[in-house]
């Protein structure tokens, strides 16, 4: 969209339903198909294309314990148990239950859609095995494209049940009532029209918050703007701090920018293990798991490494896959093997270089796990919601599991509260102003953040991050999509630095070096984020509890 466009600051145009759902992953149609057939008037919104966001990008697949096809001995309490782990003590275990249990259900719903995954020679579902997991229970599609197998049957399901999608929309703010609680939005339009969607029922599944960094694994789209109108609109957030870098993202040159090519963990699940350009073990004696170990253990081994230059070579390490044929890599990993060959790599006779990248926020806007914030009528799922369910890292493959859990949970809550009369009528709120607020260059943002908020921080850095952003941000009328995005970054990142220079220790995502002593048990609680008046972040005390949300 062009950003001389949406100079007009009144609402030009109205729509209305029972549940607007904001984003267009797996989270959002999942919720909007639910509800659709629960009978809700619903209206999805996105800001792109319907297929642009971050799900057609997930490789590894969906985490699931699925009965008589699972792996003798693997159960879902044992998949808790390893979610906990990962979440290095900040998980919340009724939460990770609820969501874990309700996974074979949502798998064999999603089949029921139309979603085709991958099965043996004997006709069950193939499994792969990631970091983290004790078991083989990671179901995919496609070999590695799980992702857009999962947003295609979606989209087919939701265009066939005539779900009505509004492309190139973005959302800009809540629409409240004078009592705070949330009864709609206000979105510019694809020419950057302003315009209401009223609705007693709004529910966010908008991602994560990748473009805070230079390089990535998430696509343009991934800015932060459900978090950004969740808080304007008074919802709090939690564990922000912990931002997962992906550990084997494919190294496409020295100062790499955008969207790079994820290697999925799961070649790692095949054998393949890290070296590094002497072509000593990077994982050796760091974890019992090794190659397999969680995700912030790898990537915190691989920058380590990187630090010490060995063989002269400091921005990458190597993942040798080298066992495996050609016909075989091809076959198990066609997404990897084309990014691979795109760069010169044959990746069954040269190891794939590799590099931590920014891949998944586990924190997010508080909310039970059926999607409900501390706000009433406002409800979010997926990437952009903070259930519990991550705590300080998220385990490979609990993200797809998550937004098709928690979507369905959060479509389900917002019919039920509207049932209930819990929820507001529309016409008591009037249309809030454009917003005014602080916007940083998006350039300068990434840099530093990149280098001073990314695997390793401490005290002397992030405060540069706060002072860059202070110096750089100007108050703006959020006019246009880019403006609306770089806002989002803006706020994302002062209250990701809030809560990062507030924990003095090193847990999961969150590395300290000047506090890298893991697991302080002082620390074993969640950092809560809200904004003041005046639009700041600031910490706001403890993460509230499934239960208090």
């Amino acid at each position: 969209m062009d950003d001389q466009l949406g100079a007009a600051t009144d609402p030009r145009w109205e729509a209305g339903a029972d549940l607007v759902v904001v984003g267009s992953g797996v989270a959002g149609l999942t919720a909007a198909l639910h509800a659709r057939s629960r009978g809700l008037r619903v209206l999805v919104v996105t800001k792109a294309e319907a297929d642009d966001g971050n799900t057609r990008w997930a490789q590894g697949g969906v985490a699931v314990v699925l009965p008589g096809e699972h792996e003798p001995g693997d159960s879902v309490a044992r998949h808790v148990t390893d979610t906990l782990v990962a979440g290095a003590g900040l998980g919340e275990e009724d939460a990770v239950a609820a969501i874990l249990a309700d996974g074979p259900a949502a798998v064999t719903r999603l089949r029921r859609w139309g979603a085709v995954f991958d099965q043996t020679a004997e006709g069950v579902l193939a499994r792969g095995r990631e970091g983290g997991h004790s078991a083989f229970r990671v179901v995919h599609a496609g070999g590695d494209a799980t992702g857009a197998e999962v947003e295609r049957a979606l989209l087919a399901c939701a265009r066939d049940g005539r779900v009505p999608v509004l492309e190139r929309h973005v959302a800009v703010d809540a629409l409240r009532t004078p009592a705070g609680a949330v009864c709609g939005l206000l979105v510019l339009d694809a020419d950057g029209v302003p315009g209401l969607l009223r609705a007693p029922a709004v529910l966010l599944a908008t991602g994560g918050l990748g473009q805070l960094y230079q390089a990535t694994s998430n696509p343009e789209v991934a800015t932060g703007d459900g978090l950004a109108v969740a808080l304007r609109a008074g919802a709090l957030a939690a564990d922000l701090e912990f931002f997962q870098f992906h550990p084997t993202v494919l190294y496409t040159g020295r100062g790499a920018r955008g969207r790079c090519p994820l290697v999925t963990e799961a070649v790692r699940g095949e054998g393949a293990v890290l070296v590094d350009a002497t072509g000593a073990r990077v994982m050796a004696g760091v974890h019992p798991l090794a190659d397999l170990a969680p995700r912030d253990v790898v990537a915190a081994a691989i920058t380590r490494r990187m630090a010490e230059a060995p063989g002269g070579v400091d921005d990458h390490v190597f993942l040798d896959a080298t066992h495996l044929d050609a016909a075989t890599f091809r076959r198990r990993f066609p997404t990897v093997h084309a990014a691979c060959l795109a760069e010169g790599v044959d990746p069954s006779r040269d190891p794939i270089p590799v590099a931590p990248a920014a891949h998944f926020s586990c924190g997010g806007v508080v909310s039970t796990v059926d999607g409900r914030t501390g706000v009433t009528g406002l409800y979010v799922a997926g990437e952009v919601a903070r259930t519990g369910l991550h705590g300080a890292n998220r385990l490979a493959s609990n993200s797809l599991l998550e937004g098709l859990v928690v979507g369905t949970r959060a479509a389900e809550a917002a019919r039920v509260d509207l049932a209930a009369g819990r929820l507001v009528s529309c016409s008591a709120a009037v249309a809030p102003p454009t917003p005014v607020v602080a916007v940083a260059e998006r350039d300068s943002l990434q840099r530093v953040m990149s280098r001073y908020a990314a695997v390793g921080r401490d005290a002397e850095g992030l405060d540069v991050v706060g002072s860059v952003l202070d110096l750089s941000a100007v108050d703006s009328p959020l006019r246009t999509r880019r403006l609306v995005e770089d806002a989002a970054l803006t706020l994302a990142a002062r209250a990701l630095i809030a809560a990062a220079a507030e924990r003095t220790e090193s847990r999961g995502c969150h590395v300290r070096t000047d506090y890298p002593d893991v697991d302080d048990r002082a620390w074993r609680r969640s950092l809560t984020v809200r904004l003041t008046p005046s639009g700041q972040p600031v910490l706001a005390g403890p993460a509230l509890t499934r239960e208090a949300a």
